[in-house]
């Protein structure tokens, strides 16, 4: 039986969304039935496991009804706490989950059960200690220069590969174990998928192509903004840090029971990468049509950097949230 932890601060919105999705097909499926349709929100799709599923669902300082929205889902375990801080959300909910695999999820991304199955049959491989699943990113009614903006950022290599930016993590019993140091930690990462995600090898993680998550990308080019500043002020904090989740400095063995001889550093996109992009594209035409997106995504990215940077210097902890993706 899977486990899934969902931190969720003042998402009432769109929760609902989410939970009916893992929930169908699964063994708390009957009673999920009875619930009435504008209570329920499900979009019909394919089953998933058939076993009862664990989730916990830990709202954090909200002001909305996250926890009554929560609570009308059967065999969802709501926990409420004060403090709006993820991190701290994480490891409330890790506390109290009970089972394997274990998936980690956003409570503003949409994943069906049978997106989750995928996960838990691909840590079933030999070696492989976290998944993540494939993205889509509905853009209708999305401006322009944020469909540019993601359009280059979709075609990155380490965007591709790495499980980061996906609202989801799985990890195995052997792969919670490389990630309890930092759930046990009293620190606030804000980065909490990319410091989970720099824990695995690159040969012990794996994007699966057959599970699809839904992330509503901003609507607006300043919600946009808001998100990356907040992305790049939460990866140069860890930077900062100069230390792997497991707590051992970078490039150190951190001496973990799963095998991991080295923690890998956050991958970084450069000059060389964007070039990629651009002679990637086929045809001329197709590269002339892509030239003015690269230019958006370098100045979303410059000017995101230099506004994190300041932020960091002023220890400025603010979690900076986009609210029009959370209105389509």
């Amino acid at each position: 039986m899977p486990s899934v932890v969902v931190p969720a601060h003042n998402e009432e919105r769109v929760i609902a969304r989410l939970l009916s999705g893992l929930l169908e097909g699964s063994g708390n499926d009957d009673e999920l039935e009875r619930l009435d349709d504008d209570e329920r929100q499900r979009p019909r799709g394919d089953e998933g496991p058939s076993d009862p599923l664990e989730i916990v669902v830990v709202a954090n300082g909200c002001d909305d009804a996250t926890a009554e929205v929560a609570r009308g889902f059967p065999g969802v375990r709501v926990i409420e706490t004060p403090m709006p801080s993820k991190s701290a959300a994480l490891r409330l909910g890790d506390e109290i989950a009970s089972s394997f695999p274990r998936l980690y999820v956003d409570a503003d991304v949409s994943l069906g059960a049978a997106d989750m199955h995928e996960l838990c049959r691909a840590l079933d491989s030999p070696g492989v200690l976290a998944a993540g699943p494939a993205r889509t990113l509905p853009m209708d009614g999305v401006a322009v220069p944020v469909r540019w903006y993601y359009d280059v950022w979709q075609r990155l290599p380490v965007v591709r590969e790495e499980l980061f930016g996906r609202g989801v993590i799985a990890v195995s019993r052997s792969g919670h174990e490389r990630l309890a140091p930092f759930l046990e930690a009293g620190e606030q990462i804000m980065a909490d998928d990319l410091a989970m995600s720099l824990a695995f090898g690159v040969e012990e993680r794996v994007v699966v192509p057959a599970a699809r998550v839904v992330i509503r990308p901003p609507r607006t080019y300043r919600d946009l903004m808001r998100r990356r500043i907040r992305a790049m002020t939460g990866n140069a904090r860890l930077a900062e840090g100069n230390s792997s989740p497991s707590g051992q400095p970078a490039g150190s063995s951190p001496g973990s029971s799963s095998g991991l001889t080295q923690t890998r550093t956050a991958p970084r996109t450069g000059p060389r990468d964007l070039l990629a992009v651009l002679t990637g594209e086929p045809g001329l035409g197709g590269r002339l049509r892509l030239a003015p997106k690269l230019g958006v995504f370098l100045v979303t990215a410059t000017a995101s950097r230099v506004l994190a940077r300041r932020a960091v210097r002023r220890r400025d902890t603010e979690w900076l949230r986009d609210e029009s993706s959370r209105d389509h």
